[in-house]
């Protein structure tokens, strides 16, 4: 197969649907992963919970400190109900373990919106409710390579990327973090993972100045990246612009997005570009 061949090779991405379901968790450990990211494990009703897909996101549903107000949605005979009131909620990537509980990795930023505050002061007994995945996209069984990164909130989803790659495809990894305290976080070895730090960095957006020092290998493979959506666009924009790769090699999700409270990471990180 030429080089242009295998330009032109699309991956196929298979999506698995799931029935949305509001479920009660129980808060069983809290663990500080490193000094900027907090590790909550939950219990409850996890029986039938599924999340094939490594980028997964669930819905958390938190509790107004200030108030004391707690509205989430609740499971009916027919599904899930849909709370009244004021709703506060959040994305985050789950980490089903082997044991039936679930980790949600939060991301400690000077933010005083819902969720930082309780991260927080999680506590075990406390009580929160989820809801999802709704569907799951499953990485592509054709790809030979992957070049992975993203800012802190992608590093849930990028642990499980590696663990499900396991030995038989080696990744590169582009961390962006703040310094040398984050390179605690916990992740499967055996890849190539490079440490980005943006207390010492000499370019503006140090995650595109890594991606473009990297050649894209051959065949064809995957680069897929999670973080701050308008840091993201011109990493995006090289992928799919500069280097016109097919479009099923390049994921590229804006999990938040500065200065937007409750960031839609359905939104496109390119409006010029949203397909």
């Amino acid at each position: 197969m030429t080089t242009a061949e295998t330009a032109a090779v699309s991956l196929v991405h298979e999506r698995v649907r799931h029935p949305l379901k509001a479920r009660e968790l129980r808060v069983t450990a809290v663990t500080d992963l490193t000094p900027r990211m907090r590790r909550v494990t939950f219990a409850g009703d996890l029986a039938d919970f599924a999340s094939p897909g490594p980028a997964d996101h669930v819905k958390l549903f938190f509790p107004n400190l200030d108030t004391g107000e707690h509205h989430a949605p609740s499971q009916g005979p027919d599904g899930m109900v849909a709370a009244a009131g004021e709703v506060l909620r959040r994305d985050y990537t789950p980490m089903p373990r082997a044991d039936g509980q679930l980790d949600i990795d939060f991301f400690r930023h000077p933010n005083d919106g819902p969720a930082a505050r309780w991260a927080e002061q999680a506590e075990v007994g406390q009580r929160l409710v989820s809801a999802g995945p709704r569907g799951s996209r499953l990485l592509p069984r054709a790809a030979q390579w992957y070049i992975i990164g993203g800012d802190e909130t992608a590093l849930p989803a990028i642990s499980r990327i590696l663990t499900e790659l396991g030995s038989r495809t080696r990744a590169t990894v582009l961390l962006e973090v703040t310094d040398q305290d984050d390179e605690t976080y916990p992740l499967p070895p055996g890849h190539d993972v490079r440490w980005l730090h943006r207390s010492t960095a000499t370019s503006e957006n140090v995650l595109e100045a890594a991606v473009r020092d990297i050649a894209v290998p051959e065949g064809p493979g995957l680069f897929w990246f999670g973080g701050e959506s308008t840091s993201l666009r011109p990493v995006r924009r090289y992928l799919r612009r500069e280097l016109e790769l097919d479009p099923s090699w390049v994921l590229v999700d804006g999990y938040w997005k500065r200065g937007v409270a409750e960031h839609d990471h359905h939104a496109p990180v390119d409006p010029e570009d949203p397909e």
